[in-house]
């Protein structure tokens, strides 16, 4: 094992944990993966976070050949997530309540809140129903996550995409406290949705700000600007 790749283990094993550190994840529901080599790593099956080490992921190819422990039972969609989508590397699925609650209704979270955009459109989709582990499963969560970083899996829980670990971290958080305030908005009754039009705006705004730039519009007058030396 190179140190890069232990270095990576050790990462990923330090998100696992923070998956039950931040309550998205329960006792040994929940699986990972990250890009690698010709293939991918991911958790291994019904191994506890707390235990688990960087030696217990599993190395996987394309071909669903694996070394080691028996990988996770989800991995035909971690598989499958990720070569069909070369813009991310990590895939992370987890059981979270709220994000789970919603889902067990079949239901997808609309733009209620503009941060709904933060997964790539106007809406948060949820996926239909299908045997955990299954191609089925696979095949929804591939619809359902067309365009967007994270999806719902129906009666299932969330799954939730980044480029880095990190960033697979905050979206699952993410999809959480939007579950959660999904939840608590309709005990008032069907919450307003945000009309396409304005999210566009608001996406466009995100996608600027993610090359470091303000969320103003190109050319607004009162844009701050960075002052000048003298």
């Amino acid at each position: 094992m190179t140190d890069d790749e232990l270095i990576l283990r050790q990462q990923m094993v330090q998100t696992c944990r923070k998956m039950n550190e931040t309550g998205i994840n329960q006792g040994t529901s929940g699986n990972l993966s990250v890009r690698f080599g010709d293939g991918f790593l991911i958790t291994p099956s019904s191994l506890p976070y707390d235990v688990m080490e960087p030696a217990d992921l599993v190395e996987m190819g394309w071909d669903g050949n694996y070394a080691g422990r028996r990988p996770s039972s989800e991995w035909r969609f971690h598989r499958d997530i990720l070569k069909a989508r070369s813009d991310v590397n990590v895939v992370l699925h987890c059981h979270s309540a709220f994000a789970t609650s919603v889902a067990c209704h079949h239901r997808s979270i609309p733009a209620f809140h503009y941060m709904v955009g933060v997964m790539g459109g106007n809406s948060l989709r949820c996926a239909p129903y299908a045997t955990f582990g299954s191609q089925a499963l696979s095949d929804a969560a591939i619809v359902a996550l067309q365009d967007r970083m994270a999806c719902l899996l129906g009666q299932h829980g969330q799954i939730s995409l980044g480029t880095t670990l990190d960033a697979a971290l905050w979206m699952a958080v993410e999809v959480e406290t939007l579950a959660r305030m999904y939840v608590q908005a309709l005990a008032l009754g069907e919450p307003p949705v945000l009309p396409d039009a304005e999210m566009d705006r608001v996406i466009a705004q995100m996608r600027r700000m993610s090359y470091g730039l303000g969320p103003e519009d190109v050319g607004e007058k009162d844009a701050p600007r960075p002052r000048t030396p003298g």
